[in-house]
């Protein structure tokens, strides 16, 4: 004040307004002062003189550093808790949020001699409501941490995080405060942290301008992080002797492994380099060097180097925070101690788009997607920018498949809250390494020992650390969810698929006599089940009219898959996540499934909108548009995707992708297509190719190419829709055939002549005819489900047949 006196205020978040406290009346220097949380006791301590002053003084009797507790509801008597050379921090315990009475408070003070301990403080409430400290002697007191090297506080949680050393290495170790008023030691793990300082390093304890001034001396810069999903980070840097140069190192305790980076800077002049500043944004830890680089790393999958992002140049700029005088007391929070302001701070969704799609460089463009599918909520319009971002870079992307990141990434956001430990069985990412690199940083990653918890009946925090230690002790990669086994699966039981539907034409009621195909049969219908659980799961979340064809149509193959994934996920779950009960993880598996099926329909409905596509675009007799080509190769790449990690599609996916095919491909381009199998031949496309086109030179001959490549299975169900003498013979070939082979070992009154090695290009036609209407005669039927196929159809082809080889008009 004008007075030169020294006034203390609490700050309101919501007025905006300093409350006042207490006032000396001289200018002092105050080192650390804490309020607790009733708002009636005060503590102080400050510096009285500083050696210059007291030996001009002659005062050389009295201590330079004086620590007072205030009794301020009112303002009244005032108590010495310390009187000492060396420098002390007080710090107000804050058990239970929001307590307004209570007839105890609990005071830290911190000691630059390398202790800490602890007061009890006793209240009373006299007349009109006065506040006064109860105990006239002593304050009750306890030891809390001896022979410490650096401290931390952790104000929301009541944490005190401290170094001590300890053999060879320094050893971290946590107290934590509980509303019961006792404190246990809960943590203690081994740092390969080199500390030479003689001073105690506090972190916030309140702001130190004096130390805040030696930057440029090899004091340690160490910050402990916490986030919500139970990561605990250990954030160190050192000035480097090399003047172009920093180094800092993460020690991603609940992971099991330290990284070192090494940034080479440019441009900057050595009296210019200041240390790193840390800054804790929950899924990130920042590190931040302003003027030079900004690099978020990424705290739940630190594994691979291309989650965190580097920025440099204008991308690193903070506009607020432009000097290194930045501390990080709360998570989201920032505290610039030049100018005396904090700040919130979080990443800009906005901003992280306009990096994404001005990104040249592949790392750039994972890190910044996978932070936007995984640290944002989930929004229509964020969904429809990285998918339109994803339609536009496919080509661009050489070492991930944007499609496949964003589809686990998306699934994994979305389903991860709806159980604990979910994150550690399903699958976050599409890249199984990376070898990719960051120009101009380097990194060192390191094995270093687990933190040894002691806690009993702990909820929250620490109950996810230590999950997520029990998951790295039992080697995490191996617990999240993988296709191999599913993939195998998948490919031995479309040979039986194919089997049944060649004989039954697409009646999965048939029964066999043989024990094995039985019990084959029963599995089939409980994956079949499976997936028609899925597909009326999947209904029930949408029921407005689709804007695009999909659903409307059975894929045995593709339903195959969803059963499949649904069961083995459903195994996978069993047995890691016994706890839950069957039902929970029935319900998982389901919404799992179906929102992957969502998730190709939400970016094919995007697709659609994006070229103004209709859902009637089935008209043979016209080419397509450059919108159709363009959506057509997007689903050649969600094809590929899907193929990629063995992913259902949704029912109609391919009929879709084939009748674009003919709408936009040259007959020998579609050919190629089919014969390597990017299209894949539908009933319901081939029916409707083969009804609508007319029997035109050029449509035959398309007509003839997809016959031709049908499955047997399918052969079958739709060549009945082509009439045509080509398709016509084909189908009497082929029942003769199946007439003789159902003969079998069946006893004929005619003798039937034996087979030749070499095809008989005429036979009698009476002697066959007559000898098929015998096997008809005994209950053999092939085509029972086509009437006008008989030996009197097989006639009338045969002749026709042969009136067309001799030239000849038939009547």
């Amino acid at each position: 004040g004008n007075q030169r006196n020294t006034h203390i205020g609490l700050y309101d978040l919501q007025t905006k307004q300093n409350e006042h406290l207490y006032v000396f009346e001289r200018d002092l220097r105050i080192i650390s002062c804490s309020v607790n949380s009733e708002r009636t006791l005060l503590a102080v301590s400050f510096r009285q003189y500083t050696e210059e002053e007291r030996v001009s003084r002659l005062l050389q009797s009295v201590s330079k550093y004086l620590t007072l507790l205030i009794e301020i509801h009112p303002i009244n008597n005032v108590r010495v808790l310390k009187a000492v050379d060396s420098c002390v921090r007080v710090q107000f315990l804050y058990p239970v949020e929001g307590r307004n009475t209570s007839t105890e408070s609990r005071l830290l003070l911190v000691s630059e001699d390398k202790y800490i301990e602890q007061f009890d403080i006793h209240v009373v409430t006299e007349e009109e409501h006065k506040v006064v400290i109860q105990n006239s002697g002593q304050l009750p007191r306890a030891r809390v941490a001896d022979d410490l090297i650096w401290a931390q506080w952790d104000m929301m949680e009541q944490r005190l995080f401290y170094i001590v050393p300890k053999e060879s290495k320094n050893t971290l170790k946590c107290i934590q405060f509980y509303p019961d008023e006792n404190f246990n030691s809960i943590l203690e793990s081994h740092l390969d942290i080199s500390v030479n300082d003689t001073q105690l390093k506090l972190v916030n304890f309140g702001y130190d301008y004096c130390q805040d001034q030696d930057v440029a001396s090899k004091s340690l810069n160490l910050q402990v992080f916490t986030s919500k999903a139970g990561g605990l980070c250990v954030c160190c840097s050192l000035a480097s002797d090399i003047p172009d140069e920093i180094t800092y190192s993460i020690h991603f305790l609940h992971k099991g492994y330290n990284k070192t980076f090494t940034v080479s800077l440019e441009g900057t002049e050595s009296h210019q380099l200041k240390e790193v500043a840390f800054m804790n944004l929950d899924y990130y830890v920042a590190a931040y060097l302003p003027g030079q680089f900004l690099h978020l790393l990424n705290i739940q999958h630190p594994d691979l180097l291309c989650y965190s992002l580097f920025l440099t140049g204008e991308d690193a700029r903070i506009d607020m925070l432009q000097n290194c005088s930045i501390r990080s007391p709360l998570m989201s929070t920032v505290l610039d101690c030049h100018v005396g302001s904090m700040y919130a701070v979080s990443i800009s969704d906005s901003a992280l788009l306009r990096f994404l799609q001005n990104s040249k460089q592949d790392s750039e463009r994972l890190a910044a997607l996978h932070c936007a599918l995984l640290y944002f909520q989930h929004t229509e319009d964020l969904e429809m920018q990285i998918i339109w971002w994803i339609s536009e870079n496919l080509s661009t992307c050489h070492s991930f498949d944007p499609i496949q990141e964003f589809i686990i990434a998306s699934l994994y956001c979305r389903m991860c809250p709806e159980t604990h430990n979910l994150d550690k069985l399903l699958p976050y990412t599409s890249l199984l390494d990376w070898i990719g690199i960051i120009p101009g940083v380097t990194c060192a990653t390191d094995i270093i020992s687990l933190p040894v918890l002691e806690f009993q009946n702990s909820k929250g925090f620490w109950e996810k650390l230590n999950s997520n230690l029990e998951s790295v002790k039992y080697a995490e990669p191996h617990l999240h969810y993988h296709n191999n086994v599913l993939r195998r699966e998948w490919r031995n039981l479309s040979e039986e698929v194919n089997i049944l539907l060649l004989c039954s034409l697409g009646d999965f009621c048939l029964f066999t006599n043989q024990r094995e195909e039985r019990t084959t049969t029963a599995y089939l219908r409980n994956i079949f089940e499976n997936a028609k659980k899925v597909l009326s799961h999947l209904d029930t979340w949408d029921s407005e009219e689709r804007l695009i064809p999909l659903f409307q149509e059975e894929d045995y193959h593709q339903q195959l898959l969803m059963g499949l994934m649904v069961a083995q996920l459903k195994d996978h779950l069993m047995r890691h996540l016994q706890y839950v009960g069957k039902k929970k993880i029935d319900q998982i598996v389901l919404d799992y499934v179906a929102n992957l099926l969502n998730l190709v329909h939400r970016i094919m409905k995007e697709v659609w909108r994006r070229y103004q596509l209709h859902s009637s675009i089935f008209c043979f007799d016209e080419r397509g548009s450059a919108g159709e080509f363009a959506v057509f190769h997007i689903m050649g790449r969600i094809l590929e995707a899907a193929n990629g990690m063995c992913l259902p599609l949704p029912p109609g996916f391919h009929t879709l992708h084939l009748g674009l095919g003919v709408r936009c491909l040259p007959l020998h381009t579609l050919l190629h297509y089919i014969d390597t199998g990017v299209l894949h031949l539908t009933e319901t496309c081939v029916r409707k190719l083969l009804k609508d086109l007319d029997n035109t030179e050029k449509n035959e001959k398309l007509k003839f190419s997809i016959v031709m490549r049908l499955p047997e299975a399918l052969g079958e169900k739709v060549r009945q829709f082509w009439n045509h003498p080509i398709n016509a013979n084909f189908i009497a070939r082929k029942y003769v055939k199946l007439l003789l082979e159902k003969l079998g070992n069946r006893q004929c009154s005619r003798p039937i002549p034996e087979r030749l090695p070499v095809p008989v290009e005429f036979l009698p036609l009476n002697y066959l005819t007559n000898m098929l209407a015998e096997i008809e005669n005994q209950g053999v039927h092939p085509y029972e489900k086509q009437d006008h196929v008989n030996v009197r159809f097989v006639e009338e082809t045969a002749l026709k047949h042969t009136m067309t080889l001799l030239g000849l008009k038939y009547s």
